[in-house]
């Protein structure tokens, strides 16, 4: 079986958190995806030591995401509502576009304008 891929723009990189006294460690990438008619805001999570691969990525990149589903059954007490969560967990991930704003210089962008030829200098 094959992983699930998940691709988007990176919406928002959030700082690494630590739990517990083993210090585990989880940071959550936004993927924010056009569906046309509105914006799905996708969380996926990195832990351990993926946590620190993740500074390899910059706002506004294009990424694919090879994750795997996580869930689990939490109950508060034997009289209370069952609940169920689920986590998407990041498995490894690769930059397929860089964000408008890294593509290119200001000399780049300042070359392609000295070609025109109606150039007002």
């Amino acid at each position: 079986m094959s992983d699930a891929k998940v691709r988007g723009v990176v919406h928002l990189i959030e700082e690494t958190k630590t739990y517990g006294q083993k210090g585990f460690r989880k940071r959550m990438v936004v993927l924010e995806q056009d569906k046309g008619s509105f914006t799905n805001y996708v969380p996926v999570e990195f832990t351990r030591d993926a946590c620190d691969s993740v500074d390899e990525m910059k706002k506004g990149d294009e990424v694919e995401i090879a994750y795997r589903l996580n869930g689990r059954r939490w109950q508060k007490d034997a009289n209370s509502e069952v609940k169920f969560f689920v986590n998407v967990e990041a498995l490894s991930f690769q930059v397929v576009g860089d964000s408008p704003s890294s593509s290119g210089s200001a000399n780049d962008a300042f070359a392609e304008a000295g070609e025109e030829d109606d150039a007002p200098f």
